[in-house]
């Protein structure tokens, strides 16, 4: 997903960064899951220098955790953190959406608009990676479309790491954050009602929290080229 890293222009990396985040929001590879250099490189055919790029760039999102003498694994953040997460991601998604209805043009209401269609369509398919991936992206849309860098760069590790939550804390009956709530926002904004605007999204980040037990991590086992869906290992 390019924007779960820094664009990178080398495909490989992006593929296994993206990959190894869907795995984990989809709950099929656990927090505290090794990932070993060697296996990854089999998985996807590339480099180990390939695979410790895209290593590095989980860790600096947030996701992975390059631990001395073991090597990487997937980050495991506990209640506190959490919790310090998605306060921290209210003040600057309240801060953004203020922005943007002072700024908005028709065009980003129309980019806005646009996307909720495509969850809208996404959830009709039951595309359940669509979901998942335009769910989280509508948020860096609002950030993208304020042309704000420094807090758009916060909120990108934000929602990393509130995706990773998500997946630790949700229960199985945990809705993705829905076009409904999305689509209240925008319209907010479209009005310049930056006091509702701001209000909607606070509702919305406080839904998402409440919906998780945030005392009871869930950690699925699966054997890693599975869990990134990459099928059985070549026969040799």
């Amino acid at each position: 997903m390019p924007w779960l890293t820094d664009a990178s222009k080398n495909d490989a990396v992006t593929l296994i960064c993206d990959r190894v985040w869907l795995a984990v929001v989809q709950r099929s590879l656990r927090p505290g899951a090794r990932l070993k250099e060697e296996d990854l490189a089999e998985a996807f055919g590339v480099s180990r220098a390939r695979v410790r790029q895209a290593l590095a760039l989980l860790e600096k999102d947030g996701l992975v955790s390059l631990v001395p003498n073991r090597g990487a694994c997937i980050a495991e953040p506990g209640v506190a953190e959490a919790r310090d997460a998605f306060y921290t991601r209210g003040f600057i998604e309240k801060r953004l959406v203020e922005r943007l209805c002072a700024r908005a043009t028709q065009a980003d209401i129309a980019a806005l608009r646009d996307h909720i269609a495509r969850e809208r369509a996404a959830h009709a398919g039951q595309d359940s990676e669509a979901v998942i991936r335009l769910s989280g992206e509508f948020h860096l849309l609002i950030a993208r479309l304020t042309e704000a860098r420094f807090l758009g760069e916060i909120l990108r590790t934000l929602t990393t790491r509130t995706s990773l939550i998500t997946a630790m804390y949700q229960t199985e009956s945990t809705q993705t954050c829905g076009p409904d709530e999305h689509e209240a926002i925008v319209n907010a904004i479209e009005a310049r009602d930056t006091a509702r605007a701001a209000d909607m999204m606070e509702h919305h980040l406080h839904h998402l929290e409440a919906a998780l037990q945030l005392h009871e991590a869930k950690s699925p086992a699966a054997d890693l080229r599975a869990a990134l869906g990459l099928g059985d290992a070549p026969a040799q």
